[in-house]
């Protein structure tokens, strides 16, 4: 299939957990042969190991300054303070070398080719299930745009956002998209929120197999969870049962394809990388332990591990340290557990 060279879709990723996410959403669109160029946008947050796999997945890797809303006051609503750095994902409008976009969160999987998506216009969107009149602004297409760039920005600066996060924000720049225009309304198939399929169950045994788009949406991401390579299966949370067929494939995609890859990056740093570099170069926390994360959504404090590892900032020396990590994955991927 030819490349179409002007057009992309484009993902984000702040740290080295959601790396990993970007890579699964990678491979997704090589495995369902989209034509259209791949970019990635990163922070400094995500280590060159992490890096070196990303462009093995995307045509374009480009780091990014990294934006936050400082809007604690609204987040603490949404209980989810991490969503400040989604912020990040405006600076997808300065792509200006493609005349069209599709973005995608990085906790998305592709399951089959949408690239009919570049024929929509500016500012195409599924409607968000919690409330329909906004769209999720976790799949949208969108013109690269300097000027649209500033105006997010300056709006940003002038009014913040609703919900502290790129949603509200976007949602209020494109405030007429409930009722502009019908054809910037995307089908649920193109953003199907894996929590909440099964809420409408007649719906999706009718329509599931028309799904093109798979998002995770919530604090509780694919890689979160344990699995068991011996038994090739995942152990779920007990609000999981809803998406275990979407994580199954995830998590497949991870183990054949992504795993390798990663581990073979991390040999060539231990080999050819300085202490230095193999410090900040760690394979990323792919499995929260079970017990620190339910203490993290129990909590819901700001400063939590979890949070710490969303912003970055990683205790490489102490609880994060290089053997910790390994014995870590080890223990999460044979099923077993493992305390820190």
């Amino acid at each position: 299939m030819e490349k179409v060279v002007n057009q992309a879709f484009v993902t984000f990723c702040t740290n080295d957990a959601y790396a990993v996410g970007a890579l699964v959403l990678g491979h997704s669109l090589q495995q369902v042969n989209t034509s259209r160029s791949l970019v990635c946008l990163i922070t400094a947050g995500v280590s060159m190991h992490m890096r070196s796999c990303l462009s093995l997945k995307f045509d374009i890797v480009r780091e990014v300054d990294l934006l936050s809303s400082g809007d604690d006051a609204h987040l603490s609503v949404l209980e989810r303070p991490e969503l400040s750095v989604t912020f990040t994902k405006l600076q997808c409008w300065r792509l200006i070398q493609f005349n069209k976009c599709v973005f995608l969160d990085a906790d998305i999987m592709v399951l089959q080719n949408c690239d009919e998506l570049f024929e929509k216009e500016e500012l195409s969107a599924v409607a968000d299930v919690g409330w329909p009149d906004c769209f999720n602004s976790g799949v949208f297409v969108f013109k690269p745009s300097e000027e649209t760039y500033k105006k997010l920005v300056q709006l940003a600066n002038e009014k913040g956002s609703f919900d502290g996060g790129d949603q509200g924000l976007l949602n209020t720049y494109f405030s007429n998209w409930a009722i502009k225009d019908i054809h910037c309304h995307l089908s649920f198939i193109y953003n199907m929120n894996a929590n909440a399929m099964y809420t409408y169950m007649p719906a999706y045994k009718q329509f599931g197999k028309n799904v093109k788009i798979v998002h995770f949406l919530g604090s509780i991401k694919p890689w979160m969870h344990s699995y068991n390579e011996e038994t090739k299966n995942i152990k779920y949370d007990s609000d999981s049962s809803c998406m275990r067929e979407h994580l199954d494939r995830w998590w497949q995609i991870f183990i054949t394809d992504i795993q390798p890859l990663i581990e073979k990056k991390k040999e060539e740093v231990v080999e050819f990388g300085s202490l230095e570099e193999k410090l900040s170069n760690i394979t990323i926390n792919t499995i929260c332990e079970e017990q620190t994360f339910q203490d993290n959504v129990t909590s819901k404090k700001p400063y939590s591990r979890q949070y710490a590892w969303e912003q970055g900032q990683i205790d490489y020396l102490g609880i994060d340290a290089y053997e910790n990590i390994e014995k870590k994955l080890d223990a999460a991927i044979k099923g077993d557990v493992f305390d820190t």
